[in-house]
């Protein structure tokens, strides 16, 4: 096993965390930028072209009936998290910077991730079926939900004059439109996106990249290591972590109150505590002046990692116990001859 594996740290972080470094040091401009620009735009229609392509509506049929469940997942994204963020402005400014809660603000707006979310809940031996409709569900809903909580919490906060229905129809043109196309295109290519995993994989990460460096750049133009200091990377990893475990510790609270078994347990734990990268930041994209799209995503890109490491952690956890349970003579000593 690798020192990564052993840390639990995701490669793709560390790509990304070249890929900023790189736009600090060779940041795009004039001509160079607009191009970056508009293969950007290409990048994230495409992205969500496939998002759609590879949503297979019988895995979410499947899932549906299991409405209790849902709507504690998407309570927990779309109304837990916010309020958490909410409550965050207590810590402004003395532990947290206004740019870095804005960061954190956006994060809490956003829908869950599907990949990880389906993957942790599949190796605690959770419900997957449903699992895969609350994670696909949640990304959907968050391309109208994610613009309107960003308007509503920003505009609150800092009185800020976020246009919602602007924003909406953005997100609906850059995004929706692609991920429906993609989605009505499945029969014609499905099959090539179910043999070609690998491939779609690389393109789905080959454009987060894109966005990143293009985000970074131009951020970093506009003067963001100037805002952001050591100070604010460690406060980013300390609420990061308190902000899961409240999610984790309430999400499981809500799960036994509420009557669930352990295999429903597991799906709400995980569903409902996820943020996601590949949405979050072509979103911030979409939503934000290019300057400040760097400086919103990364809390974001913390808070993924933290979330990949605490959960890989707790998914094992799961995993053992649920073994334990199924065969419970393995945890017993051999009798002495």
């Amino acid at each position: 096993m690798s020192w990564l594996q052993r840390l639990r740290i995701d490669k793709f972080l560390l790509v990304l965390i070249v890929v900023v470094i790189l736009a600090s040091l060779f940041p795009c401009r004039g001509l160079i930028k607009n191009l970056f620009e508009y293969l950007t735009t290409a990048a994230i229609a495409l992205l969500f072209f496939m998002h759609g392509a590879k949503l297979s509506r019988e895995a979410i049929v499947g899932g549906m009936g299991h409405w209790r469940l849902h709507l504690v997942v998407f309570l927990s994204t779309f109304a837990l998290f916010p309020l958490l963020g909410i409550a965050m402005k207590v810590f402004v400014p003395s532990l947290l910077s206004s740019p870095v809660y804005m960061g954190f603000l956006y994060l809490c707006a956003l829908p869950a991730t599907v990949q990880s979310a389906i993957a942790f809940t599949s190796v605690a031996g959770g419900n997957v079926a449903a699992a895969i409709c609350s994670a696909s569900a949640s990304s959907i809903l968050g391309v109208f939900l994610s613009p309107v909580l960003v308007g509503l919490l920003m505009n609150t906060q800092e009185g800020g004059s976020t246009n919602i229905l602007h924003a909406i129809g953005s997100i609906i043109l850059q995004l929706m439109v692609p991920f429906i196309l993609g989605h009505l295109s499945r029969p014609l290519i499905g099959a090539w996106v179910a043999r070609h995993k690998k491939l779609v994989n690389i393109t789905d990460r080959s454009s987060i990249l894109l966005v990143v460096y293009t985000a970074f750049s131009e951020a970093v133009v506009g003067g963001i290591w100037h805002q952001i200091t050591g100070w604010s990377f460690v406060s980013i990893i300390g609420f990061s972590l308190a902000l899961l475990a409240i999610v984790l510790v309430i999400n499981t609270w809500a799960a036994r109150w509420l009557g669930f078994n352990t295999a429903d347990e597991i799906t709400i734990v995980f569903c409902g505590s996820k943020k996601s990268l590949a949405n979050g930041i072509p979103m911030a994209n979409v939503l934000f002046p290019a300057a400040a799209v760097g400086t919103m995503v990364l809390p974001l890109m913390i808070f993924h990692q933290v979330q990949l490491m605490v959960c890989a952690i707790l998914a094992a956890r799961y995993a053992r116990r649920q073994a334990h349970r199924m065969d419970p003579q393995e945890s017993k000593p051999s009798p002495a001859p």
